[in-house]
């Protein structure tokens, strides 16, 4: 609310313009310390460049990449034993039959293809898509922001990019998880009854599924084909959000002096090992400096046109 309300105002601009790079910075830095355990062998690696190239290049949708590499795990990284290729297969395949209709209906642009782009003003529409979003997609909440970047900002076009910048600059502040964004989306497109949809929406599905598979997930996660598929989806996760991270950069920096700041942030995290909530106050403060700067440098110009 403070947001929609001040977002205009000349410091708030400055505060999350400095705000915008350090994001990039620390979620870039978490992407690269989840790859290195995320992507050991050769065969991880290349199941995350294959993810992040469909990613970029496809209309397949996160949901489908992270199945297809789940898929791929399971053919290539399970010990080899006799009749295991047989059995993967068949259970690649069930995987496939049984996400198809997801994919359809929520993957990629196959939604909007379909004239189904869920009407923002409509608490019924906002609460199913993030009930779909915290129903299906994989790999946590960092997937979680890549998927409704995908989506809320390149195909529904409910923000734009630096507004949803400005979104994960704000959720950073706040006490919760990254999905925090959920609110924020939902309050940008529909206000306060907005936010709660979205935000319960998609909350709702992981406390549902966690009670209902905690009781066996011990005995699930020995599983070698379990532990397959999630060596396999791990990687892509790493792959999709190196793309989703490139194609939030321009609008987190939209200039040299915004670079400077995320080149800073990086240096000040890994060398000076300072806390994130320290370097983004840092961040803010920087911009709200350079804001006035700005307006300091072109009232001067002003007067000197009026002198002369």
């Amino acid at each position: 609310m403070a947001y929609a309300a001040l977002g205009l105002t000349p410091i708030a601009r400055g505060a999350l313009y400095g705000l915008g790079p350090v994001v990039l910075a620390l979620f870039g830095l978490a992407v690269y310390r989840l790859g290195k355990s995320a992507a050991s062998t050769a065969t991880e690696v290349a199941i995350g460049v294959a993810a992040a190239a469909a990613s970029a290049g496809t209309s397949l949708g996160i949901v489908a990449i992270l199945i297809l590499a789940g898929c791929a795990g399971l053919l290539l990284l399970q010990p080899v034993k006799p009749g295991l290729l047989v059995r993967a297969l068949s259970s690649a395949l069930v995987l496939v039959v049984l996400s198809a209709p997801w994919w359809l209906s929520a993957s990629g642009p196959a939604w909007s293809a379909a004239g189904r782009v869920p009407n923002p003003h409509s608490l019924l529409d906002v609460g199913a898509y993030f009930l779909k979003v915290g129903a299906f997609t994989i790999g946590g909440g960092l997937t979680m922001i890549a998927f409704i970047q995908d989506q809320v900002v390149g195909q529904f076009g409910w923000l734009t990019p630096r507004e949803f910048v400005d979104g994960l600059a704000l959720g950073q502040l706040t006490p919760g998880p990254v999905l925090m964004i959920a609110a924020y989306v939902g309050y940008k497109i529909a206000g306060i009854a907005g936010a709660a949809v979205a935000a319960a929406a998609a909350f709702l599905p992981s406390f549902v599924i966690m009670l209902v598979i905690l009781p066996e997930l011990d005995r699930v996660r020995q599983f070698a084909w379990m532990r397959a598929v999630m060596r396999g989806m791990s990687p892509a996760v790493i792959g999709v959000l190196a793309v989703s991270l490139v194609r939030l950069a321009p609008a987190a920096l939209p200039d040299l002096f915004a670079v400077v700041i995320l080149a800073v942030t990086v240096v000040a995290l890994l060398a000076f090992r300072v806390g994130a909530f320290k370097v983004m106050v840092a961040g803010a403060c920087l911009g709200v400096l350079r804001s006035h700067l700005a307006v300091i440098r072109g009232a001067g110009a002003a007067g000197r046109l009026i002198v002369s």
